[in-house]
């Protein structure tokens, strides 16, 4: 097979974005991902040790590279993707620039092993800086494999801002699903340090986005298909009970390309308008597909951004097709009081003809003949007779017991007695009891003070109690659990479940108890003392949210946003009315913790306004 590689002529190479800067190991992953798509693989494996830090390793079964492209695949700007500056609008494939491999060769130790399956025998290129260690004749099976290892070997100031473990693996697994979500017919599989996290078959649309986010992900989704003369539109939307409070259930695909595009995201949030809570964010998984020569990919290094020739078109076909969906599938209400969901016909019916019906008669049938003496009984002719209810006279039955008569005297029976009024003067003391704490529109509790008033925010001081109440627990490792009558059992992604699994400790510490950890499946027995068993999902829903959004890198953080992410989902809400014990119980339990005056997210609980600020209010 000729070679494909070349270099691109400086003025083709100047009209490309700046070059791709390798940040962390996720950017490293998605190069190579992208790579082994566009040597048209159909199993591609991924390798990561220490998330990325020690060892990214991408083996596919493409076509491979010759020897003399294996050597030119590492140059700046050398790539088998365009020739051409007019080649840029209409691009098929994911790289175009032939800057990924260089910009990785320069900060890391680079091992390329690759054979076309005509050759007998590959090539090995060993790289360490840019600078060729070693290229051999090497015996590997058809593909490519390419090994990322010491990644910042020789830029230690970039090394020392990647964040913890934990946070450079969800970056990584994130382009994996972006990844394997835009091309479900190739088979893809993820190991790290040793243990396989995802195994996705190739499959359909459908089943990929079950495989990546768990099983529970199937009732959730609402197909959406439209095809017009500039767009195609596949894929799916998540039904509007199940939204999250993050984005990260959020997809556009441009021709198998991932974007992210806040435009297009503002036309799937009016579609789902009114049918959402405020504050939560829908779920999809679409694929647009549209001509290449009306989008420009190459306005951003990253290249998750795209110019559109007519963004409002796009916008408006893409509203439309997400709410005929939702209404198509009776997702969105109809405010028709007068219309019998059960007469509806299905959508998937309107092509098809009616049949004939068939209809069956009983032509021995006679209504006039009469039953014989001996016959055989007839019990779907058998009526029952209702007895009548029993009169009220019926209540005094049995006062009095047959034969012998019973004289009730009134003198013998006791009454209840009358309530005593106590005079106004009354020479007994009388004990006070003032009320000191009020509600105000269930949201204010109003209490009195020597100097004035007090106004507490029963919200936020309740946030304030649980906090330091979940953070002492934590710290001394001491929790009190109540016990299930049945286990709960709960569905998760399995990244959900990784996150869950870094904080399995933690979660024990504050109450919780745990039967099962498996894949997707998380069976609880015992929750701590003060949440409800109804309100255990919407917590570790609310807990995953609050740890994807701000990912701690310490053990320490991670306790504190546990006690704070509990704190919230547990405290006392807006509108809910409180007993007077009930206030008093809360302002007593916020001014024992060591700082009552703000929330946990350091907000004010409480102000004070003194007699004097009244008395000018009246001056």
């Amino acid at each position: 097979m000729a070679d494909i590689i070349q270099l691109l002529p400086d003025h083709v190479a100047n009209q490309i974005a700046a070059g791709e800067v390798v940040q962390r190991p996720a950017s490293v992953v998605k190069e190579l991902l992208e790579n082994a798509i566009d040597a048209s693989s159909d199993s591609i494996k991924l390798i990561v040790k220490d998330a990325g830090k020690t060892l990214i390793q991408v083996i596919d079964n493409g076509k491979g590279m010759s020897r003399t492209d294996a050597r030119l695949s590492f140059e700046r700007h050398a790539t088998s993707k365009i020739r051409t500056a007019e080649d840029l609008f209409s691009l098929n494939t994911k790289g175009f620039r032939g800057e990924a491999l260089a910009s990785i060769a320069a900060i890391a130790h680079v091992e390329l092993k690759t054979k076309q399956d005509l050759d007998e025998l590959g090539t090995q290129i060993e790289i360490e800086g840019s600078s060729i260690k070693n290229q051999d004749v090497v015996v590997t099976p058809n593909g490519t494999s390419l090994a990322v290892k010491h990644l910042f070997f020789n830029i230690p100031a970039r090394r020392n801002f990647l964040k913890s473990d934990n946070v450079e693996l969800r970056h990584i697994i994130d382009e994996f699903h972006r990844v394997a979500l835009a091309h479900p017919d190739i088979a893809f599989m993820m190991y790290h340090n040793g243990s396989e996290s995802f195994n996705l078959p190739s499959s359909n649309y459908r089943q990929r986005v079950v495989n990546i986010f768990g099983g529970k992900t199937n009732e959730k989704l609402v197909p959406v298909e439209e095809e017009t003369e500039v767009l195609k539109i596949s894929g799916f939307v998540g039904k509007p009970e199940f939204s999250k409070r993050t984005k990260n259930e959020q997809f556009f695909f441009v021709n198998d390309r991932f974007i992210k595009s806040a435009y297009l995201n503002h036309a799937i949030n009016s579609a789902f308008e009114g049918l959402m809570k405020d504050g939560s964010h829908p779920s999809y998984f679409l694929n647009l597909k549209v001509d290449p020569k009306s989008i420009d990919i190459n306005i951003h290094p990253t290249k998750t951004e795209i110019k559109f020739d007519d963004e409002h078109t796009l916008y408006a076909i893409l509203r439309s097709a997400v709410k005929h969906s939702l209404g198509q599938f009776n997702i969105a209400p109809v405010l028709d009081f007068e219309r019998d969901t059960n007469l509806d016909t299905p959508y998937s019916y309107k092509n098809r003809h009616g049949a004939t019906p068939m209809v069956e008669v009983d032509r021995s049938f006679n209504p006039f003949r009469d039953e014989r003496i001996g016959s055989k009984p007839n019990y779907s002719t058998t009526s029952y007779r209702k007895e009548p209810a029993a009169q009220w006279e019926s209540l005094y039955v049995g006062l009095e017991s047959k034969g012998t008569k019973t004289d009730h005297h009134f003198s013998e029976v006791e009454f209840e007695s009358d309530q005593k009024h106590d005079s106004l003067f009354s020479e007994e003391k009388q004990v006070e009891t003032s009320q000191t704490t009020y509600q105000l529109h269930n949201k204010y509790i109003i209490c009195t003070i020597k100097s004035g008033i007090m106004i507490l925010d029963q919200h936020r001081a309740h946030q304030r109690v649980l906090y330091e109440g979940f953070l002492k627990h934590l710290t001394l490792k001491e929790a009190v659990s109540q016990q299930l009558l049945f286990p709960l059992a709960l569905k998760f992604s399995s990244t959900e479940m990784t996150l869950l699994g870094q904080l399995k400790e933690d979660l024990e510490h504050t109450g919780f108890v745990f039967s099962s950890f498996e894949k997707d499946t998380l069976e609880i027995t015992g929750v701590p003392i003060n949440v409800p068993e109804s309100e255990v999902s919407i917590l570790l829903e609310q807990l995953i949210s609050d740890v994807e959004q701000d990912v701690p890198d310490s053990h320490f953080s991670a306790t504190d946003l546990l006690a704070k992410s509990m704190a919230k989902s547990l405290a006392i809400k807006t509108g809910q009315a409180l007993t007077k014990f009930e206030q008093e119980h809360l302002v007593n339990s916020l001014f024992g913790c060591k700082a009552p005056s703000v929330s946990p997210t350091n907000r004010v609980t409480f102000i004070t306004m003194s007699v004097d600020d009244f008395d000018k209010k009246f001056m």
